[in-house]
């Protein structure tokens, strides 16, 4: 079964660039903060290692792996809600 982890922040080339792609997700576990990259992450859902979320207004969305144009990303399940779930977390630091 996969663990089941919350994204909470996350790192882009561009910051500004709302196309630009997720180069790393993070969040806190236990205390400890945790980071890894957008094709870790891609491959840590593939193998069934980790699940992720996101928080949003006490709401969990999950985080999934989309595909467009031949290149594999993460992004939220559709909520309807704007902004992006997970394009608008923090810069992880």
């Amino acid at each position: 079964m996969a663990t089941r982890r919350q994204i909470s922040c996350i790192n882009k080339k561009n910051r500004l660039n709302p196309y630009e792609g997720i180069l790393y997700i993070g969040g806190v576990e236990n205390l400890i903060k945790w980071k890894m990259s957008e094709p870790e992450a891609i491959a840590a859902i593939d193998n069934g290692r980790y699940s992720f979320f996101v928080n949003r207004g006490g709401n969990e969305v999950n985080v999934i792996v989309a595909t467009r144009n031949g290149r594999r990303y993460l992004k939220t399940v559709a909520d309807g809600e704007m902004p992006d779930n997970l394009l608008s977390l923090p810069e992880c630091t």
